[in-house]
């Protein structure tokens, strides 16, 4: 399965996202082997640094350095698929400013919906980032369901038991791009939030 068959924007109607860097994963996968998802905020604004761009990719890179730092043994996004990891962000277009407009993610959202249901044996998702919760929470909403993860800082709130529709729902920082290894802390607790999801998951 291409997963670009089953999900494209039309419309793109976000008028302060960037869409000339629209992504959507370009993989071919068998949907069934995907246990655990990682969410995080937007695509880059440049597909060079997209996470299956290449090894060297920014995306790739930091994404890498935290499933390593987490234990896993892996040296690229393919090793990550096929352990069962499957890595996309909530927004699929590139950003102008610093925040994500809430129309965007919303937006967006149901883009990130089909693309969750696309995967029947999924355990685990990773939230990156506040874009990633409120996408999913938006998500949870439309489909009048609780709120996936409370309203918090996600220092208070990572390490709750909260889950989305039968799967573990883990709240952590955005590990992918510059912003990654900026506090030794925050890396710290995206491995330890990985390790937990992975468990989950049953990957090792």
């Amino acid at each position: 399965m291409r997963i670009t068959d089953h999900i494209q924007c039309i419309d793109f109607p976000c008028v302060e996202a960037r869409q000339e860097s629209y992504l959507i994963p370009e993989v071919e996968l068998d949907p069934t082997t995907v246990r655990l998802m990682l969410i995080s905020e937007t695509a880059p604004n440049d597909r060079k640094d997209y996470y299956y761009a290449s090894c060297d990719a920014l995306f790739a890179r930091t994404t890498l350095q935290a499933f390593q730092e987490a234990g896993l043994k892996v040296t690229g996004s393919q090793d990550l698929l096929q352990k069962g990891i499957y890595l996309t962000t909530a927004v699929k277009c590139g950003k102008n400013d610093y925040a994500v407009a809430t129309s965007t993610i919303t937006h967006c959202s149901s883009l990130l919906e089909r693309e969750i249901t696309l995967f029947p044996n999924l355990k685990a998702i990773l939230l990156m980032g506040d874009v990633a919760i409120k996408a999913v929470n938006t998500i949870a909403r439309r489909l009048n369901e609780p709120r996936v993860i409370p309203a918090g800082s996600t220092y208070k709130i990572r390490g709750g038991i909260f889950t989305f529709q039968g799967k573990r729902a883990f709240p952590s920082y955005l590990q992918a791009g510059p912003s990654y290894g900026i506090e030794k802390s925050k890396q710290r607790m995206i491995a330890q939030d990985i390790r937990d999801a992975l468990q989950i998951a049953g990957i090792y």
